[in-house]
């Protein structure tokens, strides 16, 4: 019983971990982008929420990594592949939310409008390489998150 619900638990981090990515990326943004009055608001909007995804993903691997010591005999499982891409996924996604989107704010406080500032105006040309490495890191851990997943499920419980 303890096995199965340690296995559940992973399982449930990494699927809402996963699934809030997708939600975001996919529905949130491109739904903020054509429904708010303005691409400011919308960028705000979605960078509030990508904050708070960054939160969850550091939970859900918490939960991943904390599970997976319960059930496995030593710590040797820490060196296991789906392991070691959970702490990769969590890595990136700090990377992100205290590397990336710190200097981003700051930028799109400097502006005051990302919009209104031209695309070869020195801060937007640094907000929009820096919004390049954020949606690349997102797309690394969403693609990190699926692997993970699938070995997850291949792996047999000790």
């Amino acid at each position: 019983m303890l096995t199965n619900t340690l296995r559940f638990l992973q399982f449930f981090a990494l699927g809402t971990w996963l699934g809030a990515i997708i939600f975001l990326g996919f529905v949130v943004a491109p739904g903020a982008f054509s429904t708010l009055q303005s691409r400011d608001q919308a960028g705000a909007f979605v960078g509030m929420s990508l904050g708070r995804l960054h939160h969850l993903g550091v939970i859900a691997a918490l939960i991943y990594v904390i599970a997976g010591l319960a059930l496995a005999p030593s710590l040797k499982l820490l060196l296991q592949p789906a392991m070691i891409l959970v702490i990769v996924m969590a890595l990136l996604t700090a990377v992100s939310q205290h590397g990336v989107t710190p200097r981003m704010v700051a930028l799109r406080h400097e502006m005051v409008s990302v919009d209104a500032t031209p695309r070869d105006n020195p801060l937007r040309v640094e907000f929009d390489r820096l919004h390049v490495w954020s949606v690349h890191l997102e797309i690394t851990v969403l693609l990190l998150g699926l692997a993970a997943l699938f070995l997850t499920v291949r792996t047999r419980p000790q």
